[in-house]
């Protein structure tokens, strides 16, 4: 039987194939969470680097349990063994456990976003 659903707060990049990962364990599990954009608010990253002791993201708070710099495949593996979910066999969206490709880095060096996921920009 599991918990009752988790109070998630998710420190992320507003682009990052790191912080897309813990999004699509989000999404494939229906999860609710507060998500802190590291990039667009600076005082969440100073917030995310007091609460962490480190300065690298994705950070992903689970019911005061501070998951410092993880991917999308750690925070899944977490929820299952502390009893929070469990597994599916249903992929993600998007890939969990990869960091942005040089392309995407190269897109986002030119404003030009198009990530894996759900994500669409409307203009």
């Amino acid at each position: 039987m599991s918990k009752p659903a988790p109070t998630i707060t998710a420190y992320l990049k507003t682009f990052c194939g790191w912080s897309e990962g813990v999004r699509a364990i989000m999404r494939k599990y229906d999860l609710q969470f507060e998500e802190k954009d590291i990039i667009k608010n600076p005082a969440f990253r100073w917030e995310m680097e007091q609460r962490s002791g480190q300065s690298l993201s994705p950070c992903v708070e689970i019911d005061g349990t501070m998951l410092p710099d993880i991917s999308g495949d750690e925070v899944e593996a977490w929820l299952i063994e502390n009893g929070y979910l469990e597994k599916s066999e249903e992929a993600a969206d998007a890939p969990t456990n990869s960091a942005c490709t040089d392309e995407q880095h190269e897109a986002m060096a030119r404003g030009d976003f198009k990530l894996p996921g759900k994500i669409k920009f409307l203009g």
